[in-house]
Parts: structure tokens; C-alpha cells; sequence
């Protein structure tokens, strides 16, 4: 699919993703899928044995430097691989991600919908916090939308945009392994993550990657970055 075609596709797409779940009675098939899903893994939670404790650590605050590391060691293979020009548009590329990141997290919590994660508003949920004995991530307020997905599909698609295909893919991958550990234990409904979270970014990602926008951006980022690269080089040497 070119960049024109992906610009009116992946707007839609989301748009029918949100829809699907905002207008169809009792949200249609997604209640379906996150009761389904919810109920699979808190019965697990309920089996005693090292399942708990896994599932407790990869939830844990520190390990989502995990997910970090990951992200930051493709950037950095990137710019490695780089030249000196090449290195400045990576350094770039980093930092108008960031900046989206925070635009997008901003327009996500504006959305008029609050609910709070399945172990806070499903009678009867188990928590993996009273099942072991150092606090955990296993509830939200307000899960919506997942802002721990979100920031992964805002540099899955930032890797698709700039990086080879396989690194793309790789990244895309990243957002599925490092999600599914809130979803197991109740701290976000799978519909805030790939619904809410994947919506906003298919939706509102576009019209900065593949519109003229973006290279814009680049071309005013870059220069600075060089400049501030060349002279970090120059100091070190």
C-alpha cells in the first residue's frame, strides 16, 4: 500500500474500529471478547503456583524498562548503522516521536470516556496485588485509553515509517508481547488497547507520517541535531 492510499485507508480503518464499539448495542462483539478474556486469565490468577509470581514481575513498574530497552535499542542500532547524516534524522526521528507521544496521550485522556479497569469494576475480580507479596500494576481508574499501548503503537509506527521492513515488523511485535501482561491480569480491557489505543493512533498517526508534514518536520529537526551531534563528536575527540 503507498503513502496516499495508507492516508485515507488507516484513518478509516480506525474510524470503524471505534465505531464498531460505540455504536453497536452493548458494544457488540468487543464486550464479548473482553469478558471472554478477562474471565480466561483472572481464573488462572485464581491456580496458586509460579504463574502468580510471573505474571506479578512482568507487571511490576521495572519491568516496563524492559519494553524501554527494546524500544531504544532498535534506535540505536538504527543510528549506529547510520552516517553522520543519517545519525542527526535518527536523533530526530526520536524526538518528534516523543513529542507525539505526549500530543497523543493528551488527545486520548480528553476522550469523554472513563472506565475503569475489569479488577476494579468486575465483582468478584481477583487481584493479583492480594495474592503476592510486593505491589504490582493489576488496576487502573481510568483505562482508557490504554496509554501503555499507545506510547508502543506510536513507535511501532514510527519503525514502520523509517525503519527496514523487518525492524517494522519487530516493532509490531514489541506492541503485542509487552500488552498482553495488563491485559492478563485485568489492568486494562483488551478493548482499551486495541481498540481505544489502536484507533487513536490509526487515526490521527497519518496525517502526521504520510503527509508532507512530516518530512517538513524533519527537515527542520535535522540540521540542529547535526549541528548538536557534530559538536558533541567534536568534544569528545
Amino acid at each position: 500500500m503507498n503513502r496516499q492510499a495508507g492516508l485515507y485507508v488507516a484513518p478509516l480503518l480506525g474510524a470503524l474500529i471505534a465505531l464498531s464499539w460505540s455504536l453497536l448495542p452493548g458494544h457488540g462483539a468487543w464486550a464479548h471478547w473482553d469478558m471472554g478474556i478477562f474471565s480466561g486469565f483472572n481464573a488462572l490468577i485464581a491456580e496458586p503456583g509460579p504463574w502468580r509470581l510471573i505474571l506479578a514481575i512482568i507487571n511490576h513498574r521495572l519491568f516496563d524498562l524492559v519494553s524501554l530497552s527494546c524500544m531504544l535499542a532498535m534506535l540505536l542500532t538504527l543510528f549506529v548503522r547510520s552516517d553522520a547524516q543519517g545519525r542527526a534524522r535518527w536523533v530526530a526521528i526520536a524526538l518528534l516521536m516523543v513529542v507525539t507521544a505526549l500530543l497523543l496521550n493528551r488527545i486520548g485522556h480528553l476522550i469523554p470516556i472513563e472506565r475503569a479497569s475489569p479488577t476494579l469494576s468486575m465483582p468478584g475480580a481477583l487481584r493479583l496485588t492480594t495474592l503476592i507479596d510486593f505491589p504490582t500494576k493489576d488496576a487502573a481508574g481510568d483505562s482508557f485509553p490504554g496509554d501503555h499501548g499507545l506510547m508502543l503503537m506510536i513507535f511501532a509506527a514510527f519503525m514502520l515509517r523509517f525503519a527496514p521492513r523487518w525492524m517494522g515488523a519487530l516493532a509490531c511485535l514489541i506492541v503485542v508481547i509487552f500488552t498482553l501482561p495488563r491485559i492478563m491480569v485485568g489492568a486494562y480491557w483488551f478493548t482499551d488497547i486495541y481498540m481505544g489505543s489502536l484507533s487513536l493512533c490509526l487515526i490521527l498517526l497519518p496525517w502526521l507520517l504520510l503527509t508532507p508534514l512530516c518530512e517538513r518536520a524533519m527537515s527542520w529537526l535535522t540540521p540542529p541535531m547535526a549541528s548538536l551531534l557534530g559538536r558533541i563528536e567534536h568534544q569528545t575527540s
